[in-house]
């Protein structure tokens, strides 16, 4: 068997490989991913589902700088799962082409990208998988980033942001609010201030505000020992899975903030500012204040909901 038939039938990493230029690219890879998917041209392939496998490289610029073991700084695996469960929920489709072109596009989006090999196989359509296989570049799909960056805003999810008084966090209600807000049918991220008692005091800015945060993240972990449905998340990543996985979060502040590119206006001494502004940054579809004193009543960025009170959803 030749090499480039043996590539053909090769795991597309392999074929990364072996057609990889100068520079050298390190590669992700997502292999024998099997889904029950409703798909093909065939009047028999209506109406049921058919097992299809996916088996996706990436190749993805060399990180200069140091990764400090941070996710929020690498191509995600879940960038790969989630585009292909997007594409697979946007339409039914004829053509397995048709799916792994846009699943690479999709996939392309990811800033640290550069190309792509989808391989796509129905397994249960003869005696061996039948499938295609596609290599796409990020200079290939770039006339189109611009459409597609558009249309992969309106997939991510706007997630409902709960700030928690410590009153409400302590409340016997709290299982009936968490209830009330999954009828949502929204993500979910809930946050807290620091706990009633005094945090250290320290004469300079920047400890005291790494103090502050980490009173808050002290105060979420009391929250999600409430209710075992609340996970407390750090990074944009695991946000992002939660908020497609219908999890629950609770956010702990500090990486986010002090990542942030512009320091956040909002002060961890006054927490309900603060999750405002991360409310502006993930583009939440609403906030809620529960338990708090309306001191900012009237404010149309706040649904004031008072201890005693059900959440209208």
């Amino acid at each position: 068997m030749s090499s480039d038939i043996r590539l053909a039938f090769a795991h597309p990493e392999e074929r990364a490989a072996a057609t990889a230029g100068r520079d050298p690219m390190d590669r992700i890879s997502l292999r024998d991913h099997v889904v029950d998917v409703e798909i093909g041209a065939f009047q028999t392939e209506r109406g049921t589902t058919q097992r299809v496998c996916f088996n996706i490289v990436v190749e993805v610029g060399q990180q200069v700088a140091p990764l400090d073991d941070d996710v929020d700084r690498i191509l995600s695996y879940d960038a790969i799962t989630q585009a292909i469960q997007i594409e697979l929920a946007a339409e039914r489709m004829n053509l397995l082409e048709t799916l792994a072109g846009r699943i690479a596009e999709r996939v392309l989006l990811e800033p640290q990208a550069r190309r792509v090999f989808v391989r796509i196989e129905k397994l249960d359509r003869g005696p061996g998988a039948l499938g295609v296989e596609i290599v796409r570049t990020k200079e290939q799909v770039a006339p189109h980033l611009a459409e597609l960056s558009e249309v992969a805003a309106d997939d991510i999810p706007h997630p409902i942001v709960v700030y928690l008084s410590n009153a409400a966090v302590h409340s016997p209600q709290l299982s009936d609010w968490l209830d009330q807000l999954q009828a949502a049918e929204r993500p979910v991220i809930l946050c807290v201030g620091p706990a009633a008692h005094a945090a250290p005091q320290s004469n300079a800015p920047a400890a005291q505000r790494r103090i502050d945060l980490l009173a808050c993240e002290q105060n979420a972990w009391v929250l999600a020992g409430q209710d075992s449905r609340c996970v407390v998340i750090q990074t944009r990543t695991e946000l992002d899975w939660a908020a497609r996985h219908g999890q629950i979060s609770v956010w702990a502040p500090s990486k986010i903030v002090l990542d942030a590119v512009d320091t956040p206006p909002a002060d961890p001494g006054a927490p309900l500012e603060l999750a405002l502004w991360f409310a502006q940054t993930i583009a939440a579809s609403r906030v809620i204040a529960i338990g708090c004193d309306a001191t900012r009543d009237g404010d149309p960025e706040i649904d004031w909901i008072a201890l005693g009170q059900r959440v209208p959803v």
